[in-house]
């Protein structure tokens, strides 16, 4: 080789080295890691994969939109089985083993508990769009446990203002039997005796997890004379009471926060019951915004199909996240905590804000009665809904019970 290719060669060789010299397989590469804890098997995967769905939808987004941080988000979903110990063992090892310091989760609240414990102990940020339990945010809060969204005082209060204002004289209430079930519905009856005492709570009843024969409370409810049944049940649990109710005769209507679900909708099929029955949530697909509106179009465009219900919480509820994300400028646990205390999102269903006293978010609670269709099913569902605002339905801190230490 010449001195002259000797020469034209060591600049080259030079950078080759300089480059190698740079971590680029280090944190401007490495991917910022979101464990989504869901059902995905057993009676309950169809609620935690479509949960999944949604935050998997925020993160392809945000990936396109070149990341967070510059980093890309990437989700590694969970398998809770809808059990805490299962869902925090999984929660622990990757902690440990990856580094992860981010989870995310909808179903379930006493997995939420638990995972909102795992976060503390190892200083990871838990949020969760629909484990709903206001404990979670009460007495059960955490500084490292985030809720965009609402809870079940704040969800039960929206139907109760609504239906406190309608033409329903008895009110039979029938819940899950576990926290999520007993708050909800206690909230729901407090608030109600509060603005229309007028209405009579004829019964307050709550059933196991996965009951299958709803056929002796269906009886019981036929009885009482109510005309409109509030339950906050879910997943099949929902759809097997409104289906096993149609032969008893049953003529009341439903209120609750799960009507706007398409797969409850789609089971249960043609039914006289739902129509003018009432659905509430913190998202539906008939929200009337233009940011809604382009969610839904986007969606479509990229999925051929429309983000109901759960989807479109999830989705929110993590787009929030990395608003935090962005804001803090890294993803530094405690940086990120410091700056979602007090941020304010705006989405496809309206400002959520992140109160720094419980971390509880306030948003607008949606509800709407069911019609015979709409552009989105061929069946009965949720028609043009109005929006309940976060102040009408917040909760002082001073009475949720947390203590954020």
């Amino acid at each position: 080789m010449t001195m002259k290719k000797k020469s034209l060669m060591s600049p080259i060789i030079l950078a080759i080295l300089l480059l190698a010299s740079f971590p680029i397989s280090g944190q401007a590469a490495e991917t910022i890691k979101l464990g989504a804890v869901e059902p995905l098997s057993g009676t309950f995967k169809n609620i935690g994969d479509r949960y999944l769905e949604g935050v998997q939808y925020a993160a392809k987004v945000l990936n396109r939109q070149g990341g967070v941080l510059g980093r890309q988000i990437e989700v590694i979903p969970i398998d809770s089985e809808l059990k805490p110990d299962v869902a925090t063992r999984k929660a622990t090892a990757l902690i440990l083993k990856d580094q992860v310091k981010f989870f995310c989760g909808g179903t379930g609240s006493s997995v939420g508990a638990a995972m909102s414990t795992v976060a503390e102990q190892n200083n990871a940020i838990m949020f969760s769009y629909g484990m709903d339990a206001a404990s979670l945010t009460g007495a059960k809060c955490s500084k490292n446990f985030f809720r965009p969204g609402t809870n079940t005082d704040m969800h039960s209060y929206a139907l109760a203002a609504y239906v406190a204002k309608s033409k329903f004289k008895k009110v039979y209430c029938i819940g899950q039997d576990y926290s999520f079930g007993h708050e909800s519905v206690k909230a729901f009856i407090a608030r109600l005796k509060k603005l229309n005492p007028s209405i009579e709570i004829v019964a307050e009843v709550y059933h196991p997890l996965g009951e299958k024969d709803y056929g002796p409370y269906v009886s019981r409810i036929v009885a009482s004379g109510a005309d409109l049944v509030f339950t906050t049940s879910w997943g099949n649990d929902l759809t097997l009471l409104v289906k096993q109710a149609k032969p008893f005769g049953l003529k009341a209507k439903f209120a609750g926060y799960y009507l706007s679900d398409e797969e409850t909708v789609s089971a249960i099929g043609e039914s006289e019951l739902l129509v003018g029955s009432i659905a509430s949530e913190t998202y539906m697909l008939t929200i009337p915004t233009e940011e809604n509106k382009k969610f839904i179009e986007g969606y479509y465009k990229d999925t051929g199909a429309y983000p109901f219900w759960l989807r479109g919480k999830a989705y929110t509820g993590t787009m929030f996240w990395a608003e935090a994300l962005k804001k803090a400028k890294t993803d530094d646990v405690n940086a990120v905590i410091k700056v979602w205390e007090g941020l304010s999102f705006k989405g496809a269903a309206g400002t959520w804000t992140m109160r720094a006293c419980d971390h509880q978010g306030q948003a607008p609670i949606w509800i709407a009665e069911i019609v015979p269709q709409s552009k989105f099913m061929k069946l009965p569902y949720v028609g043009t809904p109005i929006m309940i605002p976060p102040k009408e339905i917040e909760v002082p801190c001073e009475e949720t019970g947390c203590k954020m230490k």
